[in-house]
């Protein structure tokens, strides 16, 4: 049985009016549009930058066009990545660009099209590092790039600043921007000069550290782990492991380091004289949480870790040579994970599906042996 719509004489009659009435709003659109521009015409300079456009095929969809308020940058310069459609920014301002965690290759398309369009490009050189050095960096941005230390953008926050009302400026950091504090104080000191601010994110060990197999919420506060001296000995990154211990969660330790530290004789001196640079390994981070673990244990204090505590060793991570070690805290010691960084990750309470990857970078198989279970879908060592 086949059905069927009739049409009647209301519906045809009601049609017929509703084409007529579009057809005529074609027409009016048309005609206005006409007017308008008969009324105003584009000026020669305008018809001839748009043709060079055009013929140059710097245009994108809808006439949307490439660069940055279509000024030329100055400094050594690389041609924009082809296909690529720039962000566009009504003023100049300060932009803060993460880098990734690998080699030159990591900036965002974003950041990339920013560095080569400022007028001045600064890489923060203290609270990590990539793979590949200033030179790469360099080569491959097509950009000078002014170095700035620690004193540089803590004490010298102005000379970044300067001019970044009316020029561009980047500023580079290794991982995500807002990786470190120090950055923000950037943020704020530029808000306070009236200086537009834009943030171009990328990662970071902060969320990289997935990589391991642990799963980023089950993650605690972040522990920084300082270099020990021989009258300085601080064990409060322990205390802030227990808390998150207790509350079953894994903390993430991000290990010392080191660049262009002085000794206190010649700070005192003021001479500007540099010790060479160090970067804490897993090896000396395990080293000194044992010695607090023997110390706690003295005092009769209830352990938040053992030796036996499973833990979780990184090394460059993000870079293809990047390395990772499952192991226990007394195993981790001697574990050789290369060169630097390195991070180290104290476990908490594991889903089953988390000890499966783990395995895959157990350095010992026995590290696992000692594992506790919980309710049977929980465990903890």
């Amino acid at each position: 049985m086949s059905t069927y719509f009739r049409v009647n004489d209301i519906q045809k009659s009601a049609l017929y009016d509703l084409l007529i009435v579009s057809a005529c709003g074609l027409v009016l659109a048309d005609g206005v549009a006409k007017r308008r521009k008969a009324r105003n015409p584009p000026s020669s300079a305008a018809a001839a930058a748009a043709a060079a456009a055009a013929a140059a095929g710097e245009t994108g969809p809808a006439g949307h066009t490439r660069g940055y308020r279509g000024r030329q940058s100055g400094g050594v310069g690389r041609a924009r990545p082809a296909g690529g459609y720039s962000y566009s920014y009504s003023c100049s301002m300060l932009f803060l660009i993460g880098l990734g965690l690998g080699d030159a290759r990591d900036i965002t398309v974003k950041g990339l099209e920013i560095v080569q369009r400022c007028s001045r490009v600064y890489l923060e050189a203290y609270t990590s590092l990539l793979s590949v050095g200033k030179d790469a960096l360099e080569e491959f941005y097509g950009r000078e790039l002014i170095i700035a230390e620690r004193e540089m953008v803590e004490q010298e926050a102005d000379e970044i600043l300067r001019d970044a009302a009316d020029n561009d400026v980047a500023f580079l950091v290794v991982g995500d921007p807002f990786g470190a504090t120090t950055h923000s104080d950037l943020v704020l000191r530029a808000v306070k000069a009236g200086i537009q601010y834009c943030v171009v994110h990328n990662a970071s060990i902060l969320n990289a550290v997935g990589c391991c197999g642990l799963q980023l919420y089950n993650f605690g506060e972040i522990v920084s782990i300082v270099f020990w001296t021989e009258t300085w000995k601080p064990e409060s990154f322990y205390d802030k492991i227990k808390r998150n211990r207790q509350t079953g969660v894994h903390t993430l330790c991000l290990l010392d380091i080191k660049v262009k530290e002085q000794t206190l004789e010649n700070l005192m001196r003021g001479k500007k004289i540099f010790e060479p640079p160090r970067f804490m390994s897993v090896n000396e981070a395990a080293e000194q949480l044992l010695e607090i673990i023997e110390n706690r244990r003295g005092k009769g204090e209830e352990l938040a870790l053992t030796e036996d505590t499973l833990c979780v060793g990184l090394a460059r991570v993000g870079s293809k040579d990047q390395k990772i070690a499952a192991a226990t805290l007394q195993q981790m010691v001697k574990e050789d994970l290369g060169a630097p960084l390195h991070s180290l990750i104290i476990t908490g309470h594991m889903h089953p599906m988390e000890i499966e990857m783990l395995k895959l970078f157990a350095a010992d198989k026995s590290c696992f042996n000692k594992l506790s279970s919980l309710d049977g879908s929980t465990y903890y060592s």
